[in-house]
């Protein structure tokens, strides 16, 4: 369970943010909303805090803000480990593992099977079922379900498909190296039939991995639904390493069509910045969204790490966190339909009544000011900055003086960078320390952001959503400060709130 105050051993166990008790986390795993309960599952090493023994750790929680440990979910065994996959509700026991009065949930999870098991070497598509919502689990005695001789056949995501097409299960899985994401369908969850394939397309600098397929109507409409595809990689994100990309089209019940492609087939270097990121920053990986949120909302919870130093991060006896849950939605933004997205959950139980530091026309000019009052470890920051002729303005977060995390922003270049050299324990690994850069605009000649600050990581949402970068960052328990600076000139803060969260 999330704790919301660090001890000494535990510096930088996460206040906002689900963290397992005493092992390792990775993917977000079987997301659902469940008889009033939102259930995470995930990748996680039951024995350890680094990668390995690969099983399904379970947390639930009522308001996607506190959440409770359960026992390992499914477990790894001699034949098998259990790599990604989603949870699907059997409204109509389609497959037959539970009854017409209790219909199960179905697990499809990826079997990476074990040198001297009958697959050796082989990753296959599996089943496993829930007669108590979620709580135990059975594997399936005929497993797998979907072997295609594949050692890189991976992540599988089952959406309910009702369309012009028919009505029935579908699966989007990767295969891996190929840079490719396929496509099947099935009545029953045990039997599938193979329907189309998308991919390589735009970024293809590592491996495919988690994808997810969905349907958004585009600025509110109903009547204008449009179909989104993401796909994660590693590494070959666009400030290195591990991120998560998006697609946007149609779907006809058999095959994705991306009217958003930049690049057919393998990735052009030059046009990195020119694809769809769900986030900029280094450490949002894995992205999947819940199945059957309530009120058709499409909410999404990724892993906050990255691959190239996930093992390493200083973190004890817990290593890696999950982000917060973002409801995400499509919009029009300068003529092309693009993802907004916003945190979302109840923090009200763990702040106050309202900011506990605000402000309101504070101009700055060439200098850094530190904001007496405003000194947290865990936040949410939300400010407006109008630039007037400053080369680069912003915030320094869990700082000390000049030295913290920066987060700043220049107009001429038309970017927003989070520089995280300074930000405290940064020795742990040579790929850590890093400025991570997103591309943004003005709105009505402003800027907006939104930060979530807690005591492992800094979440920021631009603009009101069009732009995200997430980051780990480790700081000494004493730098707390929140400041404000502007070089090369001047900028004006035209409001700035602060919520602590105990």
């Amino acid at each position: 369970m999330t704790a919301a105050t660090a001890t000494t051993a535990d510096t930088y166990r996460p206040a906002l943010h689900y963290a397992a008790r005493n092992t390792w986390l990775n993917d977000p795993n079987g997301l659902i909303f469940h008889d009033g309960v939102y259930h995470l599952y995930y990748q996680n090493n039951p024995l350890d805090n680094v990668w390995g023994n690969m099983s399904w750790g379970h947390a639930t929680s009522p308001d996607l803000v506190t959440w409770t440990e359960h026992p390992v979910a499914i477990v790894c065994d001699e034949e098998e480990d259990i790599f990604s996959g989603s949870i699907v509700f059997d409204r109509s026991n389609t497959s037959g593992f539970g009854t017409a009065s209790a219909p199960p949930l179905v697990a499809v999870y990826t079997s990476a099977f074990k040198t001297g098991s009958a697959h050796d070497g082989l990753q296959a598509q599996s089943l496993a079922y829930s007669r108590d919502g979620g709580y135990t689990w059975t594997k399936h005695t005929a497993n797998p379900v979907l072997n295609r001789g594949s050692a890189e056949f991976r992540d599988p995501k089952i959406i309910r498909y009702d369309g012009g097409a028919g009505s029935y299960w579908v699966m989007v899985a990767v295969e891996a190296t190929d840079f490719q994401v396929v496509l099947y369908k099935s009545h029953d969850l045990k039997s599938w039939e193979p329907l189309s394939t998308f991919g390589p397309a735009n970024a293809t600098g590592g491996v495919w991995e988690c994808p997810d397929l969905f349907p958004l109507p585009l600025d509110g409409d109903p009547e204008n639904l449009r179909w989104v595809l993401t796909v994660n990689l590693n590494p070959g994100g666009p400030n290195n390493g591990s991120a998560g990309q998006y697609f946007i089209g149609d779907f006809d019940g058999t095959t994705f069509t991306s009217a958003t492609t930049v690049t057919e087939g393998l990735q052009d270097p030059a046009r990195l910045g020119e694809y769809q990121w769900l986030d900029w920053g280094r450490d949002y990986y894995a992205a999947v969204s819940f199945t059957d949120a309530p009120n058709n909302r499409r909410l999404m919870i990724a892993w906050m790490n990255n691959w190239e130093y996930a093992n390493h991060i200083p973190t004890a006896p817990w290593r890696s966190p999950m982000t917060l849950a973002r409801e995400i939605s499509l919009h029009t933004i300068d003529g092309q339909p693009r993802l907004i997205q916003t945190a979302t959950g109840d923090f009200t139980a763990l702040s106050s009544a309202g900011p506990s530091f605000t402000l309101q026309e504070l101009e700055l000019s060439d200098c850094t000011r530190v904001l007496d009052g405003a000194a947290g470890t865990v936040q949410r920051i939300d400010i407006t900055v109008t630039p007037e002729n400053a080369e680069e303005f912003g915030l320094i977060l869990r700082g000390n003086g000049a030295h913290g995390t920066r987060v700043g922003l220049r107009p001429s270049q038309n970017t927003i960078h989070v520089d995280r050299r300074t930000s405290g324990n940064t020795n742990f690994h040579e790929a850590f320390p890093s400025i991570d850069t997103a591309p943004i605009r003005p709105v009505n000649g402003s800027y907006q952001l939104t930060i979530y600050v807690d005591h492992c990581s800094v979440e920021i949402f631009a603009q009101n959503g069009q732009v995200t970068i997430t980051e780990l960052i480790f700081p000494t328990p004493t730098s707390t400060d929140v400041a404000v600076y502007a070089i090369g000139g001047t900028a004006t803060i035209n409001s700035l709130d602060i919520t602590q969260y105990a």
